[in-house]
């Protein structure tokens, strides 16, 4: 197996994406090196992503001070320069998009997270991001929400790929699968190819425990404390085993004949946030085939340090099905949870999707003065 952890993943049936993306990493060739040196396979993002980017250095100062010459508003300022960016990528990864025959490489943007809960916004903005981009490779962030899902299956079926975002609980990923197969079939069913359209399930991990830890320690008993830490593991080895049984099924022979590929699960929010907990805690234990996994760079730093490559994923599942009882006999409902989360998600992308139009139109009032 290879010396580099990071590469040693790929052997094992995952892969490595990068979540986060800077104009310098492009410039100063880091993306570039991560992809030679450590089998980076893909980029994800989200407004919080580009609000911390652009709000938080100058290496965006001098485009925005030509769009701003040329009398830009601040969101067309802001796509110009996420779209740039993506396109940028895009074209680094594309020779493993090639290599994989469409199967890595992708590069992801989100739709304005304003429309999370409109489906028709939803995939017009999506449509316009996908033909602005103009790469085979780009992704289409979409929030798994009600609404986003009825995006999601027209998406599809129109050959756009789609990255389902914001997803934290077993329920809502199984009505994921099903938005999928739907799209596929339906497209299909017109006559067209299905086996270049893509598309993967994000899982949010860390986020989970968060939330139920915090329950968990307001409960303070010594079985409650005993279940911390073990929320996130469990349910995406529970979405795993889902993702399991609907390959099995003939509804995705039927698609996998016409040469479909599966819509893989995805590991996000894969930074540990506890520090009583290891590093890598969110890599360790889903390592499994089919998967991927984006990574920040500070977990992919420490993975790459001291990371123990394993297939972990499908081990202990008999307590992965036990954790929703043991939760729910101390008041704990992961269904009510994972509808909590998805919520403030939505909320946690709007507010630095807004922060960032506001730092821009200052940052061009600045320039105009």
């Amino acid at each position: 197996m290879d010396a580099n952890p990071l590469r040693a993943l790929h052997e094992l049936g995952q892969s490595v994406w990068l979540d986060d993306i800077r104009r310098a990493w492009l410039d100063d060739g880091t993306l570039a090196r991560l992809i030679a040196d450590d089998g980076v396979a893909g980029v994800t993002s989200n407004p919080a992503i580009f609000e911390k980017a652009i709000s938080g250095g100058g290496e965006y100062d001098g485009a925005i001070a030509e769009l701003t010459r040329l009398g830009k508003t601040p969101g067309t300022v802001y796509e110009t320069l996420a779209i740039d960016d993506v396109r940028r990528a895009a074209d680094l990864l594309r020779p493993a998009w090639d290599a994989t025959n469409g199967a890595d490489g992708f590069v992801s943007l989100e739709v304005s997270p304003h429309f999370a809960d409109y489906a028709d916004a939803t995939v017009r903005e999506a449509k316009r991001l996908w033909a602005a981009f103009d790469r085979p490779n780009a992704m289409i962030k979409v929030p798994g929400t009600h609404a986003g899902l009825t995006a999601v299956r027209a998406l599809l079926r129109d050959g756009v790929n789609v990255n389902v975002t914001l997803l934290f609980g077993l329920s809502r990923y199984r009505e994921v699968a099903e938005s999928f197969l739907a799209g596929l079939e339906a497209r299909l069913a017109d006559g067209r190819p299905v086996d270049r359209v893509a598309s993967v399930a994000s899982f949010f991990l860390s986020r989970i425990d968060t939330l139920v830890d915090r329950k968990l320690d307001e409960i303070g008993t010594a079985p409650a404390r005993a279940l911390r830490g073990r929320a996130a593991i469990a349910s995406a080895r529970l979405a795993y085993r889902h993702y399991r049984g609907w390959t099995a099924g003939e509804r995705w022979r039927r698609l996998a004949a016409a040469g479909a590929r599966a819509q893989r699960l995805l590991w996000a929010s894969t930074s540990t946030k506890d520090p009583a907990y290891a590093d890598t805690k969110y890599v360790e234990a889903l390592i499994g085939p089919e998967t991927i996994n984006t990574m920040p760079l500070g977990t992919l730093t420490a993975y790459r340090d001291h990371g123990r490559p394993a297939p972990r994923l499908e081990e202990d599942l008999q307590g992965a099905l036990d954790l929703p009882d043991d939760l729910a006999g101390l008041g704990i409902n992961l269904d009510r949870t994972a509808e909590q989360l998805e919520r403030d998600g939505v909320q946690k992308f709007i507010e630095p999707f807004d922060a960032l139009h506001a730092a821009l139109a200052r940052r061009q009032r600045e320039l105009r003065s």
